[in-house]
């Protein structure tokens, strides 16, 4: 009788583009593969794959008690109904109202902290509470997987770990080199192109961005400042509209298919000072063969050789990032494909996304062995 393995997740779409190698794996071993998360892009891809989806809604910003516990609810009575020989959470609500439902029900999983989140990272009432949480959550995970190392120093010295905690660390997410192939550098003879491709959020960097294309298209006219990526915020719908009217600033909106950007930019500028787990936007470019420029942060800094494979910059300061879009406009064009080509074998090298599944296959293995 086949193994079943429950996937608690925020939304099939990252479930999909982060986590799709795991699930064909599993499927390919024979597991029945179970996804419970909100059914936004790419559920008919999954499936096709062989999984089955229960559309939940985690309700991933929201901080209202009654929710929450209807969450936890909703995963108790899944996980009964279900009744999964194991169960991966990934992120804040699934990893705590998840992993409190796999130990109410006795049921083996293992979590990944793929970021603190604001909550959890920003001192506060907020912090306290979710910190108290969390540390519930991961209490009886039988392995805690982190994606950098700061993460895991942060559990530790708030003893959010129980004594016999097993944990361990992966490369992020890391990237398939497949599906993300080294791309033919673009000629820099015309339009210098940059690209964003993140949520659009202030966390994020965006404000950084945004001011920065200005003061740089100020200087150097041919260049554009290209932007991909979801928005909920009617503030920031608003003002990129009047953006997308200048001759500098391009938003392209959510993409299911990023390739034709990696393709078409010289650099991947990431300013963010959201908390990181690892950045799979980092990890893509580099395996595109694509510099970056992004922050002194965890999650951010793991992924950049400075000067090697990009430029790493001081959080929240648009000047640094002013700066470091100019040493890129007057560096030799040799130097721009010699630091994507270092960032490919970079990622080659530590971010091969079948690191991750290897190391998942292990842990779930050691579980029924």
């Amino acid at each position: 009788m086949k193994k079943k393995i429950l996937v608690i997740a925020n939304d099939t779409t990252t479930a999909y583009i982060f986590r799709k190698e795991i699930i064909q794996e599993l499927i390919h071993r024979n597991y029945e593969v179970i996804l419970a998360a909100d059914l936004l892009n790419f559920a008919n891809e999954l499936k096709e794959m062989g999984c089955t989806l229960f559309p939940v809604s985690t309700g991933r910003r929201g901080t209202n008690p009654l929710a929450d516990l209807n969450l936890l609810r909703k995963y108790r009575t899944l996980i009964d109904h279900e009744k999964p020989d194991a169960v991966l959470t990934y992120s804040i609500k699934p990893n705590v109202y998840g992993g409190i439902a796999c130990q109410q029900t006795h049921t083996p999983y293992l979590t990944n902290v793929t970021g603190l989140g604001t909550a959890v990272e920003y001192p506060g009432v907020l912090q306290m509470i979710t910190t108290r949480l969390y540390k519930a959550g991961v209490k009886k995970a039988d392995c805690i997987f982190f994606q950098n190392e700061e993460n895991r120093n942060f559990f530790i010295s708030r003893n959010m770990l129980s004594k016999d905690a097993r944990w361990r660390l992966l490369p992020g997410s890391g990237v398939n080199l497949d599906t993300h192939p080294l791309l033919v550098y673009p000629k820099e003879d015309d339009v210098i192109h940059f690209l964003f491709a993140a949520r659009i959020l202030k966390e994020k960097g965006i404000d950084l961005y945004l001011n920065a294309a200005k003061c740089i298209h100020e200087e150097y006219p041919k260049t554009v400042f290209h932007i991909c990526g979801k928005c909920d915020d009617e503030g920031y719908i608003e003002r990129l509209k009047e953006m997308n009217e200048t001759d500098y600033i391009v938003y392209h909106g959510e993409q299911k298919n990023m390739t034709p950007f990696y393709e078409m930019a010289h650099c991947i500028v990431h300013p963010t000072y959201y908390p990181e787990g690892l950045s799979n936007v980092l990890l893509e470019a580099a395996a595109h063969g694509r510099p970056v420029i992004t922050t002194d942060r965890a999650g951010c800094r793991e992924a950049v050789d400075s000067y090697k494979t990009g430029m790493i910059i001081p959080l929240k300061d648009e000047e640094a990032l002013v700066e470091a879009i100019r040493t890129f406009m007057v560096m030799d064009p040799q130097k721009h494909r010699d630091m994507g080509l270092a960032g490919r074998k970079k990622a080659e090298r530590e971010f091969d996304r079948n690191i991750v599944v290897n190391t998942y296959m292990e842990e779930i293995e050691n579980l029924f062995a």
